[in-house]
């Protein structure tokens, strides 16, 4: 060993504890063996590796499940789509301005041209609105009815809470019971029509009695009679008239399907007036 400098040199010699040199045999070169790494996950079963990336048996999905109310949530078949919110989605999208016309088309019995509008889009945002607008107003104008007749004959008031849940009653199960019976007997006689769309034409018949109860607070008895006779009228004219198309296919009876029809809506104007328009004390 020879010291030079800051560097020190070691001779060619044997070193105790040193690593033998390996002697040099020329380029060695290493070949692999073609393999499915070149792609992963690989398209074969490796061993307990399955194709087609799939996850172990025990691995927690939750994060790949479709996100409840997005547009990946599977669609259910069959009469289980009754129960699923999603079926009743496009039946409350609607705008303001289709309300509104739909509610103009009501007030105009004469030109039959409701069905023909809403053939394509039936909704019951409207229907569902008007009945509750209705309870409301029944609600409200019949109690201040019969309390300012309380006050003016001096006798004790009391709020009749049953009236609230007699026009709920009455309004939500005409509105329902009535198209349903209605839809069992046009199917009866083959006669083309849609549930939602008789729940859309009864629904928007009825905003003609939230005015009429509004005008009922005049106190007077053969004018409260004229406004629900009025109302009425243009209510059922409205409903056979824009069913009289669809139901002249049932033959002879369709002449007696529209007038049960139209008498049964005029009925409702007279139970209106009997228990909401008339006022005792």
């Amino acid at each position: 060993m020879m010291s030079g400098g800051n560097y020190t040199t070691i001779d060619n010699q044997n070193v105790s504890g040193a690593v033998p040199a390996v002697p040099d045999q020329g380029q060695v070169t290493v070949k692999f063996n073609d393999s499915s790494l070149q792609t992963f996950p690989p398209s074969g079963t490796q061993g307990k590796i399955t194709g087609g990336s799939q996850p172990p048996r025990d691995a927690d999905d939750t994060f790949s499940k479709p996100i409840s109310g997005s547009d990946e949530t599977p669609q259910q078949g069959g009469w289980l789509r009754t129960f699923a919110i999603s079926s009743y989605k496009q039946y409350f999208d609607v705008d303001t301005s289709d309300v509104l016309e739909r509610i103009k088309d009501s007030l105009f019995p004469f030109r039959g041209t409701f069905n023909e509008r809403t053939a394509d889009t039936p909704d019951l945002y409207g229907p569902f609105w008007i009945c509750t607008t209705l309870i409301f107003v029944a609600a409200s104008i019949g109690t201040f009815v019969t309390y300012v007749a309380h006050k003016i004959h001096k006798k004790e008031w009391n709020y009749d809470i049953n009236l609230v849940t007699w026009s709920a009653g009455l309004f939500y199960g005409y509105v329902t019971i009535v198209p349903l019976g209605l839809y069992v007997v046009l199917k009866y006689f083959s006669v083309p029509s849609g549930l939602v769309q008789l729940l859309c034409l009864y629904g928007y018949s009825l905003f003609v009695f939230i005015p009429a109860l509004c005008l009922s607070i005049v106190p007077l008895e053969i004018f409260r009679w004229v406004i629900a006779g009025v109302a009425g009228f243009m209510s059922a004219s409205f409903v056979a008239l824009n069913l009289r198309a669809h139901i002249k296919s049932a033959g002879e009876r369709w002449i007696l399907i529209v007038a049960s029809i139209f008498l049964l809506q005029l009925a409702l104007s007279v139970i209106l007036k009997l228990y909401l328009f008339t006022v005792t004390v």
